[in-house]
């Protein structure tokens, strides 16, 4: 099946054809580097995550640039307000920025540019503007003239006339229209600055995205992608500027993920209902966030609630416990890898091929990680009837079910960035959080535990149960199973 990509541009879904045969260049916006990052940021991040890993696994050569604005008014102000230098303040927040990706398992794009470093490109390609007769000059600023390109709002849909019309009075008024965005802005005095044809200043929002993505990708590139609320002006504005100064198309396909609400309201910084995800993950293991993230098509809202974190995070605990059923059935078998014996169980192996053929076809349609998540699910199931119809079955065989169902989920995980710990590790992780909240002493919980198995151990099933009732009171739940037992916090 060929990869279909809802384009925004065309409002329907296209059939990806690369540039270059069998390589895909993809630029999306990153973070303005002030402030920590929040849940809008990280659905962002885990969707481009999903659809770099899926386009590497189906066999394209993908070049992903993701970049950082580290100058513009909010950093100044900021770096201003706390005493330390802008670059000193957006390095704090770009390195809290890759510990939150890291924590939630984001592969670090092929590369990752900063505004500050490509200040020639970005004077390049206002000049080619202004040679044009597109951008002007005035008094050290300088304005893209949407009048003078009249394919401006083909991206967002929006025409030119219904926007002047609904325009605001700018109370700027060096420009000749109240649309023109800027380019270049003449710097304030203790303000940093750049070395210009047109004075000391600093570039304008728009201009550093189309400057990188030329600069790495080229005039004209694939994929360019990014939240539902840079369509217009930010995206709108990149493509107007990049194709007028080149003349060549700029992005052939352009990606947007939906918005992220806060218990059905819009998430907004005015209204107080930010989360950051360095809060989040102190609440909830980080799959868990990233399996929220992707249980919704990326082109849909997202509703952020704790209903609907704990129906992700019971989503990835029945995953984890096919997995673990999986291992503990490998031990009992032998352990021994036996991968390669598919003709032990023909009819098994060509089950647990569908379910990655459905799943990788799933992804291949506009990357719905919705649909492919309910294979995920399918397969889970599948594993734990293999699992519990083991004792049935010679070794040999079993094992190399056992392998392909692992191999399987291997594919999942390394697709969707989950399913990354060993079973084992996860649930401690997991139980360590949920406990966390509750204000238990992990440590405390696992002496009882190992009490109640000593009293076990001795018959003393008086004690035993006291014991277990005495942990239910604090909504700890066991599980007893082939000589072990689990614990979970209800």
């Amino acid at each position: 099946m060929a990869q279909k990509i809802y384009n925004t541009k065309t409002r329907r879904k296209e059939v990806l054809q690369p540039l270059h045969e069998g390589a895909i260049g993809i630029y999306v916006c990153g973070i303005t580097a002030y402030d920590l990052c929040h849940i809008g940021h990280a659905r962002a991040a885990v969707v481009f995550d999903v659809i770099f890993r899926h386009l590497k696994a189906r066999g394209y050569q993908v070049t992903y640039v993701k970049n950082f604005t580290d100058i513009d008014d909010k950093i100044i102000e900021r770096a201003g307000r706390e005493g330390v230098t802008t670059g000193q303040l957006s390095e704090r927040y770009i390195r809290l920025h890759d510990e939150d990706m890291a924590a939630l398992n984001v592969l670090t794009p092929t590369v990752t540019p900063k505004a500050t470093e490509h200040m020639a490109e970005m004077i390049e390609l206002i000049k080619m503007l202004e040679q044009k007769g597109i951008a002007y000059e005035a008094d050290g600023d300088v304005f893209f003239g949407v009048d003078r390109y009249p394919a401006y709002g083909g991206l967002s849909g929006r025409k030119l006339d219904d926007m002047m019309a609904g325009a605001r009075v700018d109370i700027n008024d060096k420009k000749r229209n109240p649309l023109d965005f800027v380019l270049w802005k003449k710097s304030k005095e203790g303000e940093p600055s750049w070395d210009s044809p047109w004075g000391k200043g600093r570039p304008g929002w728009h201009i550093e995205c189309s400057a990188m993505s030329r600069r790495y990708l080229g005039d004209t590139f694939d994929i360019h992608g990014g939240g539902e609320d840079l369509v217009f002006p930010h995206h709108e504005n990149e493509a107007a500027q990049s194709e007028a100064a080149t003349g060549k198309p700029f992005a052939r396909y352009w990606l947007h993920n939906g918005f992220v609400k806060i218990n059905a309201e819009k998430m907004s910084k005015s209204l107080g209902n930010t989360f950051s995800i360095r809060d989040m993950i102190s609440r909830y293991h980080p799959e868990v966030l990233r399996l929220f993230m992707l249980q919704s098509h990326y082109r849909s809202p997202v509703d952020f609630s704790e209903d609907s974190l704990k129906e992700a995070r019971a989503a990835l605990i029945r995953g984890y416990t096919a997995l673990q059923a999986l291992k503990e059935a490998k031990k009992q078998a032998g352990n021994q890898d036996v991968g390669g014996q598919r003709e032990s169980g023909s009819d098994e192996a060509g089950r647990w091929d569908e379910f990655v053929s459905k799943f990788d076809m799933a992804l291949d349609d506009d990357f719905n990680t919705a649909q492919a998540l309910g294979y995920v699910f399918e397969a889970a199931r599948q594993a734990n009837q293999i699992a519990a119809a083991g004792k049935k079955m010679p070794d040999a065989a079993l094992r190399a079910q056992l392998d392909i169902a692992a191999g399987a989920f291997v594919h999942f995980g390394n697709v969707l960035g989950v399913f990354q710990s060993d079973p084992d590790e996860f649930f401690m992780a997991d139980r360590s959080i949920e406990a966390g909240k509750s204000g238990l002493d992990v440590s405390w919980v696992e002496m009882m535990i190992a009490k109640r198995q000593k009293a076990r151990d001795d018959k003393d099933w008086t004690l035993a149960d006291d014991i277990r009732k005495e942990l239910a009171d604090k909504n700890i739940m066991l599980k007893d199973s082939a000589g072990r037992t689990v614990w979970s916090v209800d």
